[in-house]
């Protein structure tokens, strides 16, 4: 299987920038990972929330194929602990998908056509991030809960 973080929007934070980095390097040893950014939108001043929301929509479909699963970073998603998030991806990947893509939207969250192209949700604290933060994060609990799979020592039980 592999996995797939879109972003929108690029990480101005170089320290954040390379945190990001080393999670993702760390997790090339477990998976074919791949952190996609599409660019900001330009000129949002003009869009109304709605309207931003559906054109980001429109740049996040363009990135998935078909037979991608699609699992949205959403505040109204379900919570794991580590390790049952370890068990929610042995899952995805024992049920033969070929693509698991987690997707953190724009700051207004996602348009309709992308809650209904989703096969979850998941939400990763009630407490909210910075979208930059979140990156790291998610790409964080990915490595972690490889290493909680593989019984390595990162993730002490």
């Amino acid at each position: 299987m592999n996995i797939k973080v879109l972003a929108i929007g690029r990480t101005d934070d170089k320290q954040l920038q390379q945190l990001i980095e080393l999670y993702v390097k760390r997790l090339s040893h477990y998976v074919k990972f791949e952190l996609d950014i599409i660019p900001d939108l330009k000129n949002t001043k003009s869009l109304s929330e709605a309207q931003q929301k559906e054109k980001e929509g429109e740049l996040i479909l363009k990135k998935l194929s078909p037979t991608d699963a699609l699992i949205l970073l959403d505040e109204n998603g379900k919570q794991f602990t580590s390790v049952d998030f370890s068990n929610y991806l042995q899952k995805k990947m024992n049920s033969g998908i070929k693509t698991l893509v987690f997707v953190i939207g724009g700051p207004y969250g996602f348009s309709e056509a992308i809650y209904a192209k989703a096969q979850g949700k998941v939400s990763l604290s009630k407490m909210t991030f910075s979208h930059q933060m979140v990156r790291l994060f998610v790409v964080e609990q990915i490595y972690r809960a490889f290493t909680i799979l593989k019984n390595e020592p990162y993730h002490h039980r």
